[in-house]
């Protein structure tokens, strides 16, 4: 629901950001891998307890995974390029509510597999509809240049990013917080559902 405001503030400063990177030959899936890097190590300090410093690789994680997309554009997009960030990107999501499983079983643990069920229906629905959408030959910028073709809705990166910090801060709420969290992706997976219907109704 965010994430087109946010890139609209941070795109420019990425953009630049990414050109000068490019310029000294970084490439876009270094960036894509070290993202990836740093929220695994988020997640490890997640399962240690040691969540402020967790809260702080998620940050960076985050940022490379803007600046990628911006070092793409200004060297070279790639499919592959755009493969890697989405995949990578998932692995992301999953590692940090894992993290909070496994620092507190538990107390987190039914809450924290409802969430990563609401984070696979999703994605799924999110990856389907960009599949059916590149058959029939559709494309949006509503989320900037994209490999693939993006949806919006109720629980996007930019609200999922802060869900984390928000558990990172304040880890004693995680249960609560994961269950409001998952209803919120649940709910945006319908929605893309009910979407598609309406789009790709008139055939197979």
């Amino acid at each position: 629901m965010l994430d087109g405001a946010v890139r609209r503030h941070l795109d420019p400063i990425l953009n630049r950001l990414g050109a000068a990177l490019a310029k000294r030959g970084l490439s876009a899936d270094a960036i894509t891998i070290c993202g990836l890097c740093l929220g695994l190590a988020a997640a490890v300090l997640i399962a240690r307890h040691d969540y402020l410093a967790a809260a702080a690789l998620i940050l960076l994680s985050r940022l490379c995974d803007g600046l990628d997309g911006a070092v793409a554009r200004a060297r070279r997009k790639t499919d592959f390029g755009g493969f890697l960030d989405i995949v990578l990107d998932f692995a992301f999501y999953g590692a940090i509510p894992l993290a909070f499983i496994v620092a507190d079983p538990a107390a987190n643990g039914l809450a924290g597999g409802l969430l990563l069920f609401s984070f696979y229906v999703n994605g799924s629905s999110f990856l389907a509809f960009a599949a059916i959408a590149e058959k029939r030959a559709l494309s949006t910028e509503i989320r900037g240049a994209k490999s693939i073709y993006f949806t919006t809705g109720l629980a996007e990166a930019t609200e999922t990013i802060a869900f984390f910090l928000v558990a990172c801060l304040f880890p004693a709420w995680f249960s609560a917080l994961a269950v409001i969290f998952a209803a919120l992706c649940l709910y945006t997976a319908l929605s893309r559902i009910v979407l598609a219907r309406l789009i790709f109704r008139d055939g197979r």
